[in-house]
């Protein structure tokens, strides 16, 4: 899937190069969709490829051992697609909304069998009956399909041609369609639990280049989440989960293609 993945997004940049390379070769070339920016508002669609991961910040006491981190989270690829609504501020801002949803798994690994340590109870826990991990136990595969709504500023520069420099940054409110918030059952069963309503903070950068009939975007965009995702385990159940985290929260990293 990753092999896939990565090489779906060399090809769409390979596509990319060879056509802005289109665009600038023509010594004697006219702009395309002069007028396209003027518009006080436009729509257009989104595809994009990503790369998650958790950042843990573990509890001193059942997170770690000595200076061992027991709790590990492994990155992984997903994709994504949305819509793109744009509002003309000035010619050199835009306001942007750009729903979507990220397709996505992510493990975590509990290597917290030293907890056993604890089985006779602490002065804010309870005491508990040890349980010999399994690997099923030891490995919470996540799977999570995100409402992502990130709300942008963009700022470009001059239009140079058939192409135009970007950034953009503002906020996202992101669902979680695959929490599991709710659910009765937790890693004692083998359900991890997250946040269903989320918020973030996007960072973008890109360039704008125009075609007869068509304007396509390359950009980059950093989303970091602000909140803790961790939903707690039940008390009843051994400090081997989500009792060894603090905080949890997603930082992903994106590729988009925008076409408008």
């Amino acid at each position: 899937m990753n092999r896939i993945l990565l090489k779906s997004l060399l090809f769409a940049l390979l596509c990319v190069a060879s056509l802005a390379d289109a665009q600038f070769r023509t010594r004697n070339r006219m702009d395309n969709l002069e007028s396209f920016d003027q518009q006080k508002f436009s729509w257009g669609f989104y595809l994009n490829g990503s790369y998650y991961n958790y950042r843990l910040v573990l509890d001193p006491r059942y997170g770690m051992n000595v200076d061992h981190n027991l709790v590990t989270s492994k990155p992984s690829y997903g994709f994504g697609a949305g819509l793109i609504g744009k509002m003309r501020m000035s010619d050199h801002f835009d306001l942007r909304i750009e729903p979507g949803l990220q397709f996505l798994q992510r493990e975590i690994r509990f290597d917290t069998q030293s907890n056993d340590q604890y089985a006779a109870g602490t002065l804010t826990n309870p005491p508990f009956t040890p349980k010999q991990l399994t690997e099923a136990d030891k490995v919470r595969n996540i799977k999570q399909t995100l409402l992502d709504v990130p709300v942008l500023i963009e700022i470009h520069g001059d239009r140079w041609y058939n192409s135009r420099p970007y950034i953009a940054t503002g906020v996202n409110y992101i669902m979680n369609l695959q929490s599991n918030a709710k659910n009765n059952d937790d890693n004692l069963q083998g359900t991890f639990r997250s946040t269903t309503n989320n918020f973030a903070w996007s960072a973008e950068m890109g360039v704008q280049l125009y075609f007869s009939r068509f304007k396509l975007t390359p950009g980059i965009r950093g989303t970091f989440f602000l909140n803790n995702e961790l939903v707690s385990d039940y008390p009843t159940t051994p400090p081997y989960w989500t009792k060894s985290l603090s905080t949890i929260s997603s930082r992903a990293f994106m590729f988009i293609l925008k076409f408008e």
